[in-house]
């Protein structure tokens, strides 16, 4: 397909400039142009697919960038950065130095707010537009919320603070909830559409209001005409909670019929406070494969449009499946086993678990806090729960970890998956802080597997103590090696020296293991696997600084308040002074790109660990051979 009037789309001004007949042409074009765009770099697909009249549709209608866009979760902007002076940089997209798959502040002036985690949307446009209100500025502030994200209780706390007076006034925002988990049923067809559009017009917000005021001196007048108005509409629409907080709650309507997005967003962009628009889209529309399987093509690499996605071919399981796989497998023998995802099944690897066993497996949506509470009750009761989330969702949820389940001392199991770096999802999704805000909560512990099998029987060590746990394993494969069946619990709290070398020792927490070893071959160093950050092995931290002259720790974590902190904590207890090189992630957000060119730029592959002992003890202290290639 040409591209004709995409390519004379450079700003949302361009856009504004289209007679409203060609925005549907212009839909086209841009669908097209996003499947063949993200069909070469990978990137989130179906989410996109789902926001192309969407995104038309408010850029035409509202002034951006002076009007605020804040997208929610972030991975639906890809339609929004193509608008938005940014087609050409799509080959780029995700990719070191390229493009972000989110909205970035600091990209361009048209993302207003950076997100990447759900359900911030909300708080941030009504922050935004009680600013606008503090500074005497007419803009508005649109928040564009999934349904997915409005399970978390952030958004219902921003909604019950937002539709109320504040000292400055009335809210001047919009939030669109792009309701993409259902069908669209049968009153979105014309007649809704037409009122739709009359109750989001000025006349019906003029008659209300002025009813309101004519009747509120009669109490059951008034009682009545506002039962007939909610009987009435809900002949047509929904029932919604959403005027209880104190929202003008216009839809459902179609998300995917600019006739009828276009002037209904115009009605609203003229009415003043808060207001709520519910629009129904369709993850993959326009594309069929994608409709068809939209968590397949929720995330994609690299694939054929015209052949859509291959099945995998096998090769090394990731460490996601080796989780899934070890919770099945205990499952069978501990009917006492929950498992529990806030939304993330498929990224967490429990679908074969769901299947099997749907009495003990629990997602509770986005909802992280909650999750963590949950799990804390079951574990008051005797079951055994193992919450499997990622490193950074967890992040969210750290009063409960530490009030809920450390304080009471309870036997949850927390599976950290995406720990370390992810990769193309840049910082939000950085797995890069578990090991520094865990290892400081008593009765926590952190353990980190090295490997695939590791992971297995770490996870089985894990659930086998009586206090919370959490094991923290990266996105990915591992180093391929074989799995054991049977689970057998390690000994608690100790590592194991894996290579024996002279005067340097290196401490490895996680798959730095394997870069460790191959860098000490080229030194001649010590090497060994710690598996433990929290409890530390104090007795091997101990014993090999005494018998060699450095110590060196490596982890894919930050530096800061990380595994080399607690090994340097440890060796001043001790009153030990051999000198400690600390390698791990440096304290800086880092950005999306490749893993493995990424671990490289932070020093942590074979090469930079070599390099970055020989540039602090220098070659007096390490048997040099032949430098890694670089």
């Amino acid at each position: 397909m040409k591209y004709s009037l995409l390519e004379t789309i450079n700003s949302p001004a361009d856009l504004r400039r289209l007679p409203r007949q060609d925005l549907q042409r212009l839909a086209d074009e841009l669908r097209d142009f996003l499947l063949h765009s993200v069909s070469q770099t990978g990137g989130h697909l179906s989410s996109n697919l789902g926001t192309v009249e969407l995104t038309i549709a408010l850029h035409y209608v509202f002034d951006t960038p002076h009007d605020r866009l804040v997208w929610d979760v972030g991975h639906q902007t890809y339609p929004h950065k193509i608008l938005t002076s940014r087609r050409e940089r799509m080959p780029t997209l995700r990719q070191l130095g390229g493009m972000s798959g989110f909205p970035r502040r600091d990209e361009s002036e048209y993302d207003t707010f950076g997100t990447a985690h759900s359900s911030t949307s909300i708080s941030a446009a009504l922050g935004m537009a009680l600013a606008a209100l503090h500074k005497g500025e007419e803009r508005k502030a649109v928040a564009i919320i999934g349904d997915g994200a409005m399970t978390a209780g952030m958004a219902f706390e921003a909604l019950n603070n937002a539709g109320y007076p504040h000292p400055v006034g009335n809210a001047d925002m919009l939030v669109v909830l792009n309701d993409n988990d259902m069908s669209i049923s049968p009153p979105v067809g014309a007649l809704n559409k037409y009122l739709a559009r009359l109750m989001s017009g000025r006349f019906y917000a003029a008659a209300r209001e002025g009813a309101k005021q004519v009747l509120k001196n009669a109490p059951p007048l008034f009682e009545l005409a506002r039962r007939i108005e909610e009987h009435a509409k809900g002949m047509v629409v929904p029932a919604t909670i959403f005027e209880e907080f104190g929202f003008n709650y216009v839809g459902p309507i179609d998300g995917h019929d600019l006739d009828s997005l276009v002037p209904t967003l115009e009605n609203l962009r003229k009415l003043k406070g808060p207001q709520f628009l519910h629009v129904v889209t369709k993850k993959g529309y326009g594309y069929k494969l994608a409709e068809a399987d939209p968590v397949a093509y929720h995330g994609p690499s690299k694939f054929n449009p015209a052949e859509g996605l291959k099945k995998s071919t096998g090769g090394k399981p990731t460490f996601t499946q080796v989780f899934g796989q070890w919770l099945c497998d205990l499952a069978e023998q501990d009917e006492r086993l929950v498992g529990i995802t806030p939304a993330m099944r498929e990224g967490s690897g429990m679908v074969e678990f769901e299947q099997r066993f749907p009495r003990r497996y629990y997602d509770v949506g986005i909802a992280e806090q909650h999750a963590v509470t949950f799990a804390a009750g079951m574990a008051c009761e005797g079951l055994k729960p193992v919450v499997a989330i990622y490193s950074t969702f967890l992040q969210r949820a750290y009063d409960q970890l530490i009030h809920d389940v450390a304080i009471q001392n309870l036997p949850v199991v927390f599976a950290l998956d995406r720990a370390g770096i992810v990769g193309a999802d840049g910082a939000t999704h950085m797995g890069a802080f578990d090991i520094a805000y865990l290892r400081c909560i008593p009765n926590m512990s952190v353990l980190t597997p090295s490997d695939e099998n590791e992971c297995r029987q770490l996870l089985y060590t894990a659930y086998c103590q009586d206090h919370p746990t959490a094991v923290r394993y990266p996105r990915g494969s591992g180093a391929g090696v074989a799995i054991e069946k049977t689970m057998s619990a390690l000994p608690f709290g100790k590592g194991e020296l894996r290579r024996q070398g002279q005067r340097i020792a290196i401490l490895a927490f996680g798959t730095l293991l394997y870069p460790a070893l191959e860098a000490a071959g080229r030194i001649d160093a010590t090497v060994a696997n710690m598996r433990f950050v929290k409890p530390l092995d104090t007795e091997l931290v101990e014993s090999l600084a005494r018998s060699h002259d450095a110590i060196v720790t490596v982890e894919e974590g930050c530096l800061v308040g990380g595994a080399g902190s607690a090994v340097a904590e440890a060796l001043h207890a001790a009153g030990l002074t051999t000198p400690v090189l600390m390698l791990g992630l440096r304290d800086e957000f880092i950005e999306h790109g490749d893993p493995a060119k990424l671990l490289a730029l932070q020093g942590l592959d074979a090469a930079g660990i070599e390099r970055s002992i020989l540039q602090r003890f220098g070659t007096k202290l390490a048997l040099v051979r032949p430098a890694i290639n670089q």
